[in-house]
């Protein structure tokens, strides 16, 4: 079906944050719902705030976005989200991989969901006075924030986006979502040792944000900040954790470690114009890097994580 003529979407410019940097990017109004252009070697609309909302009507955007030749995008994407993950529509389908924990307790997860050596981990860190508890987007959360951000200029073999900051600038940045995120902070003996900005997604709790301090490693912070974070999801009904992207790489081991699982989420790419139908077949619809063959992604990521340390040394 199309939407009606007073449906027709509205093009306009919005402020965000690509790489932990500001950045204005074009987006879309179409049936209320806010839809991101971006460019690369396709133009691309997907809905901007995906792992919160659901496109209510794919149907009627495809055929908005194809009506209006003043927007001419190449493809238009959307996903399933999670419980949601039985393939429903026609449409050229491919899968993203996504980190999902199943949250029953607080007690199920840790003696059942968990190994010994992570539960060790959270008593050790317990009984050396680690204290994670939730807390408010105040001066002190933000303050903790920036000290953790500057700690260290290259985070797991790249750039860290936040370093530099002050805190004026931490405090703007992320203050845009507060309004659906639960705070949770690491102390250790007064000091904030690391913190989580856990979404509320409606249906599961999503690890927004989650970083802790590198000086302070020796006490499994993220295990403590996970451990309170289903504990957050379990007190509020959320029957899912989701810690964004499954990824092979050190930090899939982290999540497994903690009760994660892969799970695969149906996304859906629809082509709107004669390059996007090409640029499918080419695998150009998941941007420049993906088009790259799996044997040499890796060996340019390892050059770039051990160029960062080189600097860094």
């Amino acid at each position: 079906m199309s939407l009606s003529p007073s449906s027709a979407p509205r093009l306009f410019p919005k402020d965000t944050l690509i790489k932990g940097q500001p950045a204005r990017i074009d987006c879309l109004e179409i049936a209320g719902q806010t839809y991101s252009i971006t460019r690369g070697p396709l133009t691309v609309v997907s809905l901007e705030d995906e792992w919160y909302e659901d496109v209510e009507d794919p149907d009627a955007v495809i055929a908005t976005l194809r009506e209006h030749s003043g927007i001419k995008p190449d493809v238009f994407t959307f996903w399933q989200r999670l419980p949601d993950l039985e393939p429903k529509y026609l449409f050229h389908r491919e899968s993203d991989e996504i980190a999902v924990l199943p949250v029953t307790s607080y007690d199920n997860w840790l003696k059942n969901q968990i190994k010994g050596r992570t539960r060790n981990l959270i008593r050790k860190a317990e009984k050396e006075g680690v204290v994670v508890k939730e807390t408010s987007y105040d001066d002190d959360f933000v303050r903790g924030m920036t000290a953790i951000f500057n700690e260290a200029p290259v985070r797991q073999g790249r750039p860290f986006w936040h370093y530099g900051k002050d805190v004026s600038t931490v405090q703007r940045q992320f203050s845009r979502y507060v309004h659906r995120e639960h705070m949770i902070g690491a102390y250790y003996q007064g000091e904030m040792i690391g913190f989580i900005m856990l979404g509320n997604a409606g249906r599961f709790g999503l690890t927004g944000q989650i970083i802790s301090s590198i000086k302070h490693r020796d006490k499994a912070t993220n295990n403590l900040l996970i451990a309170k974070a289903v504990e957050v999801c379990a007190n509020r009904g959320f029957e899912y954790l989701v810690y964004l992207f499954w990824s092979n790489d050190s930090l899939s081991e982290f999540k497994r470690r903690c009760g994660f699982e892969r799970m695969e989420a149906p996304r859906y790419y629809v082509p709107l114009t004669a390059r996007g139908t090409l640029g499918l077949k080419l695998g150009a619809h998941r941007g420049w890097s993906a088009m790259l063959p799996a044997r040499i992604r890796l060996p340019l990521k390892q050059l770039r994580a051990s160029w960062y340390a080189s600097r860094e040394r």
